[in-house]
């Protein structure tokens, strides 16, 4: 088979590298991939919004399948213009990815179908925005309606920052298009956990749950990221938390979607805080979250292409989804700086050892030379018996990935492993 993966990321390496234990799996095209992922598959520069471009390459190349990963892409309708030149394809339509391309759209959802959420309000007009921060409880989180590059979310500890946020997406520009609309909702605390799961708009099947570290220092200090490590599986997702989400939270939104005329098929990502209340709905992906794909499919046992075929068929209630007992950590070695200003175009060096557990996200070739493209430039992960032993490995490997300026943190699991005391 001829695949192509739309992405070029470490969440699109993961999936590369997965994909290759299929031998059905002939050649993997990468749309457009990175300087790392081109050691593993075909890469093509051409870039993943570029949806005419995506669809005449696909048609040329005679593809069998497509696997569309990042989030721009979907909700540009990647998977409608693939289908309609008959390629199948992984990912949700863009009808169903507006789960993720329109904030206001997934809480109007949520409130429709009683699916517990946050408390909200939406707003397209700046002054009433303001007015209604003046008795709104506080912190509040502010988020702009679209995709932001995972930076459209602002948790306000004050009115003035909230002022600020709302002010800066609305009148200000900030965010483009996405910021013309604002979600203003409840600030909710807990653990938070990531369940992405495979859905063929009918039978859910969540994959192993994980904890992301969004913050860029140690301590979950500093700015958001895209996130600095994961692991898997996450503590705080008991048995019993997973069946409450099941019953209350991931059955109930694939009827949802389905209800709306937007069955959903693809990788559905559950962003959930597990507060005093039960589980709650942060957010919606339409996609594989990065960098949790990066412990989620090292756990995977059965055939990733097999499963994905099966969300696309609508056959994944007899398809087999099982994934390992044990644990995994990524940890990210990022460009010092990130995620604000950083130097690009370092070489990077990287021991074979570690190179044969290293998904790469910000990198190029030149000359025959990886060098540093990005923020994230790195995704290091081990697996293990126990979680200890994951965090433990994951940083030895990750030592035996070098350039100038790296920096990662050095608690990737720590919350975790607390979690578990």
């Amino acid at each position: 088979m001829n695949l192509l993966v739309v992405g070029g990321g470490g969440r699109e390496h993961a999936i590369i590298r997965k994909l290759k234990e299929n031998p059905a799996a002939d050649t993997i095209y990468a749309l457009p991939g990175n300087g790392g992922i081109a050691r593993d598959a075909q890469c093509v520069p051409i870039a993943a919004t570029d949806i005419d471009g995506i669809v005449r390459f696909a048609r040329e190349h005679a593809i069998d399948y497509a696997v569309v990963a990042p989030d721009d892409p979907l909700v540009l309708g990647c998977v409608d213009r693939l289908n309609a030149i008959g390629i199948p394809c992984f990912g949700p339509k863009a009808n169903a990815a507006i789960i993720e391309g329109s904030k206001a759209f997934s809480k109007e959802l949520m409130k429709k179908y009683g699916i517990p959420t946050a408390k909200y309000e939406i707003f397209t007009d700046l002054d009433a925005a303001l007015r209604y921060l003046d008795t709104a409880p506080i912190p509040t989180v502010v988020k702009a309606d679209g995709l932001a590059l995972g930076k459209g979310v602002i948790i306000a500890a004050t009115r003035e920052e909230a002022k600020t946020a709302v002010t800066d997406m609305m009148a200000n520009g900030k965010f483009g298009k996405s910021g013309a609309t604002v979600v203003i909702e409840e600030f909710l605390e807990g653990p938070e956990v990531s369940v992405l799961s495979f859905t063929d708009g009918k039978c859910v099947k969540p994959m192993v749950s994980s904890m992301d570290h969004k913050r860029a220092h140690d301590g979950d200090t500093g700015l958001n990221t895209g996130g600095m490590g994961t692991v898997a599986p996450n503590p705080y997702y008991t048995p019993a938390v997973a069946q409450r989400c099941m019953e209350e939270i991931f059955l109930p939104t694939i009827r949802a979607m389905a209800a709306e005329g937007r069955p959903f098929r693809g990788c559905l990502y559950f962003g959930l805080m597990i507060t005093k209340d039960g589980p709650k709905v942060i957010e919606y992906n339409c996609r594989f979250g990065d960098p949790e794909t990066q412990v989620v499919l090292p756990l995977l046992e059965s055939d990733l292409l097999t499963i994905l075929q099966a969300t696309t068929n609508g056959t994944l209630e007899e398809t087999e989804v099982t994934f390992s007992q044990k644990h995994a950590c990524c940890v990210v070695t990022a460009s010092s700086g990130y995620p604000e200003h950083y130097e690009k175009g370092f070489p990077i060096t990287m021991t074979e050892e570690a190179a044969a557990h290293t998904y790469v996200a910000g990198a190029k070739e030149a000359n025959g030379t990886l060098l540093t493209s990005g923020g994230r430039v790195t995704g290091t992960t081990a697996v293990a018996d126990t979680l200890e032993a994951a965090v433990r490995e994951a940083y030895r490997l990750a030592d035996g990935v070098t350039f100038q300026n790296a920096y990662r943190r050095s608690d990737i699991g720590k919350r975790a492993l607390q979690a578990r005391s």
